[in-house]
This record gives structure tokens, sequence and C-alpha cells, in this order.
């Protein structure tokens, strides 16, 4: 830094004194979050103007900060908008007369909903996500779905990034849409039978989802019914329908507990009931075939079993064993056919799909070459069917699109994703190589880099990681990564432990009391690849969002010498504060991940332990840039604000600490998919200037 370097703002310190189970803390920071963050949250335009000016203040200096780079910057937009086919459509889905699809013009930024008659035809244009979006400054076009005459068309629309949807209706006869508007919806929603009757899901004045309704179409929604209520906080409501789409499913849950209940669709009016009573730490979901229940369950499971009971009793005491318990081998998900089931699973941090004939239990598996890759299974509307659609891709190979027979094992290559500024897979190794935790355990770790490459100490190497919800890192394909790995980069995911790569015991082991091995196993993962020869030490990106932001705040406390440079997507590094505030969205449904700090005195202290904000040390840290967004109800914006402010006040070094937020958009950035880029275009050439790789 010298003297005609930007300076940074400085927060002011207002400190507020908080008591604990006889441990007091002070917060200087706690001013950043607004008296009135729902309206904020709903209508930027609300922050409360000495809050707005901190943050405005942040976005100039990290813009002036990477002015040298704003060419940089710009080729890597050009650069990462190449490589997407403006024009696109994915592949049709078959429903009844017609196949239903989505396609993108060239230079929109949002959706066409479309549909033709089935087997060719002329189109029709359903919804126009582009002319939707006009005047908004925020603008995602959530689900859509057709009434089961296809008559009617129901669709979500979020204008703040919030996550607060609204619904509207349109009549595909005419193409107009009709008076209903249906607030403050979570977006998730199900036709019932009749196609007059839709059910949807209301949040709650802390942005929680906690009822369903259901709406008769031409109706003052002001006097819809309600038709189930969430009573515990820390339980969330969805919607479902099965895959034969005779029952509509009302699907409540936190983090390891569910509960289901149904209703036969042609009958919405008459009434749920619970399947079974939820039962803390057991999960299950269901779908029917003929007069039996098919359920994916962990109890007396701890990597999930799939069972069977009849319609009218399906308590564990009518259980009968479809696919058994294999410990180590965990099922993600099933799809149920008319004759077929279909399971998605993993095993040692590998995905299989594997197929079940109904009528004699005949299984078999659908294989795969490569050494790692990523796998999803959908059913789309039919259920009468012999075909399976699959989607495929690696580190190295673009997203696939098939359409499998159950049958004759024959898989069609239905679409694959076109880099039209050009990619060859062969220009590209990857491997999944293991690294071992301080107790012992072996963390997978995939990695990407270019076949040209030899990678050594002086090598940059971009480390992903994440560890929390049971929600695995796949070893999935992005064209995104290609500005970093062509520029000698080596990108690394590490599967640490608060995922389910190793099956639910790697989840259990990586949330409440065992969270610190998320933390030493990302650190086991960055000294392997350094002792390895992959890079060296002071060359690594740690970069993680949302649950993973914590991880990047915890080890840059724990090991900054490590890292050459930190990128945090929306962190959640203030979770002592936010676990202790139950008026926040997400913190009753997380307590049985990270523990309920305000009446466990041992949760309280493990999360003080190593939760980012408290932990900041007066020390050297690398470069670190992190994103926000005023909107956003799962990690609110004064988090990653307070951090960069308290480590702006403590840190021992002069190197570059940047936040940048989006003043008017939530969790996942911006909504059209090319404003996306600019942030990725940020991000990336952050790195490439800290690593004096901005030429280029």
């Amino acid at each position: 830094m010298t003297e005609s370097t930007p300076q940074p703002p400085r927060a002011a310190e207002t400190p507020e004194v908080i008591e604990r189970f006889g441990v007091r803390r002070t917060d200087p920071y706690a001013w950043l979050r607004d008296p009135n963050w729902r309206e904020a949250m709903l209508d930027p335009q609300q922050l409360q103007s000495s809050i707005r000016a901190h943050l405005e203040a942040e976005n100039a200096y990290t813009e002036a900060v990477l002015q040298p780079v704003a060419g940089l910057r710009e080729r890597l937009f050009a650069e990462l908008r190449g490589r997407i086919k403006e024009e696109d459509a994915s592949v049709p889905d078959p429903d009844g007369a017609y196949e239903y699809y989505v396609r993108f013009r060239a230079g929109g930024q949002h959706p066409v909903a479309c549909r033709r008659p089935r087997g060719g035809g002329a189109e029709e244009v359903l919804l126009d996500g582009d002319a939707l979006a006009e005047g908004h400054a925020y603008f995602q076009l959530g689900d859509w779905a057709h009434s089961d005459d296809h008559r009617y068309l129901a669709y979500a629309v979020d204008t703040s990034g919030a996550e607060a949807y609204t619904i509207r209706f349109r009549d595909l006869a005419g193409g107009a849409d009709l008076p209903d508007a249906l607030e403050q919806a979570r977006g998730d929603f199900v036709w019932a039978g009749d196609g007059q009757t839709l059910l949807y899901t209301v949040l709650d004045d802390e942005h929680r989802p906690r009822w369903v309704y259901r709406h008769c179409l031409g109706t003052d929604s002001a006097s819809d019914a309600l038709v189930y209520e969430e009573t515990d906080p820390g339980f969330f409501v969805g919607l479902d329908r099965t895959e034969s789409r005779r029952y509509v499913l009302i699907e409540t849950h936190d983090h390891t507990t569910s509960e289901v209940h149904a209703a036969l669709a042609d009958d919405p009016a008459a009434g749920f009931r619970c399947l079974m009573p939820r039962e803390r730490g057991v999960e299950y979901a269901v779908s029917d075939s003929g007069d039996r229940w098919l359920i994916l369950t962990n109890r007396q499971a701890q990597d999930f079993r799939i069972v069977q009971a009849p319609l009218e009793a399906p308590e564990p005491g009518h259980f009968e064993e479809v696919v058994p318990h294999r410990p180590g081998v965990l099922i993600h998900d099933m799809l149920l056919f008319r004759e077929h089931l279909v399971r998605l699973e993993s095993e040692d941090a590998l995905p299989r799909i594997v197929v079940r004939r109904l009528g004699d239990g005949a299984e078999h598996s659908v294989a795969f070459d490569e050494a790692a890759y990523a796998l999803g299974i959908s059913g789309g509307f039919e259920y009468d069917t012999t075909t399976l659609r699959f989607s495929y891709s690696s580190l190295t190979t673009p997203g696939r699109v098939y359409d499998y027979d159950m049958e004759t094992r024959v898989r069609s290559l239905r679409k694959e994703q076109e880099i039209p500024s050009g990619h060859d897979p062969a220009a590209y190794v990857a491997h999944r190589i293991e690294a071992t935790a301080p107790d012992g355990e072996r963390v997978p770790i995939s990695l990407v880099h270019r076949a040209d490459l030899q990678p050594g100490p002086d090598t940059p190497l971009w480390l992903n990681g994440y560890g929390a919800y049971g929600i695995s890192q796949p070893a999935a394909f992005s064209p995104h990564r290609l500005s970093l790995v062509d520029r000698g980069f080596v990108f690394a995911i590490a599967h640490v432990r608060g995922g389910k790569e190793r099956g639910y015991r790697w989840y259990d082991a990586g949330k409440l009391e065992h969270k610190p091995n998320t933390f030493s196993d990302y650190i086991a993962c960055a000294e392997h690849l350094i002792d390895a020869g992959y890079t060296g030490a002071g060359r690594v990106v740690v970069h993680g969002g949302s649950a993973g932001g914590m991880l990047v705040g915890a080890v840059l406390n724990q090991r900054p010498e490590l890292f050459g440079a930190a990128v945090a997507d929306v962190p959640f590094v203030d979770v002592l504060n936010t676990m202790s505030d139950p008026s926040l969205p997400l913190t009753p449904p997380e307590w049985p991940e990270w523990g309920n700090p305000i009446e466990d005195e041992r949760a309280f202290h493990t999360i003080l332990g190593y939760s980012p904000y408290e932990n900041i040390q007066a020390q050297a840290y690398p470069p670190i840039l992190a994103t926000a967004g005023v909107s956003d109800p799962r990690v609110t914006y004064w988090e990653p604000a307070k951090w960069v402010a308290r480590l702006r006040a403590l840190k021992t070094d002069d190197n570059p600490l940047l936040l940048q937020t989006n003043m008017s958009a939530g969790h996942a950035g911006p909504g059209g998919r090319f404003d996306y880029l600019e942030e990725a275009a940020l991000r990336f050439a952050f790195v490439l200037w800290v690593f004096g790789r901005a030429v280029g």
C-alpha cells in the first residue's frame, strides 16, 4: 500500500456488551444491523442512511482498489460470456399432448417458458422472462407449472432478491393473466387434479415458510383456506406431488427431522393426514406405487434404506424391506415410475444410479468411466414410462443430458453443453486424491488442471470448500473456472466433513460439537496439496460461499500463512450472534446443525471457539474479497460487513481487504444470467491481480 492507494473506510465502533454463561463479549459493529432489516430486505431503499453510506463507501473502495484491473474484468466478463450459448434451450419434457421446455434468446437475461405439440409443431410462448423483468432492478422467475388439463399456468416471481415471491396465473387459452395474485409466498406450489385449485406456502414475519393455503382460481386470495400451519419455528414447510400425481404432499422439516402429510390430488379439500408423526432425528420421504407407499428413510438406517408399507398403514410396524441399509452407501434420492424404482446413491464419494424393476426386484447400475463425476436424476411429468432422464458432467466434461431406457439399457444423448468459444476435454486432466485429517480420516480432494501444466510450489491453486447441511460438493463441470485453469491455476474441491460424500456419518462428524472437523479437514487438504507439489504455502486461494464462507473465516483465523488470497461469497461469519437470535429467518431451523447457544452452554462454547467474527486476531491475513447482498434472507448483509470491519481494525498487514455489497439483490446475487458473470469476473480479477497474473 502506498500514499496513492485509496484509503479504506473505517466503520465507527459502538460497543455493545453481550453476556451469556459467564462470558462477557463486546460487539463494536452491532450497529450495522438495521433495526428495520425486514423492511430493508424486501425493499433495499428502506436501509438506514448511515448503514447505506458505509456499504456504499466499501463498494467505492473496492472499485478504487481494483481500478488497475478494470480492463481485465472486462476481458474476463467477455470470456465468461463467450462460454455461454446465448441462444439455448432445455430438452423438452413431454406431458400428454404437449412437451414443455425453457429457452434463452441471444442477449436474453431470463428464461422463456414454452411448449409445443408433442412430436413437433409450432412453439407457444407461455412466459417471457425478459419482458416480465423490465423495469425491475432485480428479477427472478421462480417455479412455473401448468395445470393437469394444460389450461392454466401458475408462476412465481421475485422482484427484490429476498426470496419472497408473488404467484400469478395465466390463462393459456388467450395468454392473459388472471387478476389473482398470491403475495408473500415462498414460491413453491402444486396444482390439484381439478385444474382450478392451487396449494401454496406463505412466509411469516420472520421470513419462514409456515403456512399452506388453498386457492381457487377466480377468488379473492384473502378468502383462501388455511390447509396447514407449522407451529414449531424450527421447521420449514414445503409442497410436492408424487410422481403418479395421485397425492399432494405437505413436507415439513428441519435439518435432521421430517414429517409428511398426504391428500388425494383429486380431492384437495378433503384434508391431509400425517403419514408418520415427526420423531427427532428421523427423516423420510414418500411416493406411492399402487396400493403401497415407497418410503426412503433413515429410521434404523444411518445411510438410509427404502421400505414399503400399505397406503392406509405407513407406520414402522408395517415396513417391508425393499432396499436394505448398507453402511457407507448413502441413498440420496429415489424416483418412482409405474414399473421401476430409481435411486441415486453414493459410495466412497462417487455417485451412481441404480434401476430396480418393481415386478421382480432385478437391479442394475448405470455405468460411467471417469474417475470423478457428478450425476442428477429427474422424472419429468410422465409416470407410465420406461425412460429415465439423467444429467452427467465431470471436472473436464461439460454437462450432458441423457434419456435412458430402463428396460433395454440404451442411453440416448439429448443435449450436450456447448462452449461457443471452444473446449477440448483432452486438454485437461482431473484427479481424485486424499488427504489425512488430524484424527486419521481420509478426506477426498477432486482437482483439475491443464494437461500441459506441471504443477509446482509456485503454482496458484483455488481450493473450494463447503461442509455443511449434509450437502455434498459434486465434481461437476463449470465453464467459469476455465478462466483460472487456462491461466495456470489448479482448481480443487475439498470434500470435507459436514457434507455427505462418505455417507451420513461424514455429515454427523462435521456438525454440532464436531464442527471443528470441517476446518481441520480443509487445512489438511491444503497442506496435502502443498506437500504433494500441486502448489506452495501462500499460493492457495481459500474459497467458499454462505456456510462455506464460515469455513473461509475459520481457517483464515487458524492458519492464515497457508493462503495467498481468500474469496468469501455471502459468508456466514457471525455465527454466535446469529444463532443467539431466534428472530432471524434461519436461526431456529439451524439449531440442529450448529447447536443452540441460547440454552446449551456446550454449544455456546463450541461456536465461540470457531465463529470467524469472534476469533479475528491481531495477525497478518492474506488479501480478502467478501461479498454481501442487502436483500439476503439467508446470510444477512451485516455479517460480512461486520466481519470486514473487525478484520480491518485488528489485522496487522497492509494486504487489501475488500467488501462488495449488492445493494439490490440477495443470497444468489443478481437475477440475470449475464449480470451474475460480472461478479464472477470481479472474483477472478481480484485473485489474478493478487497473484500478479492480471495481464492476459
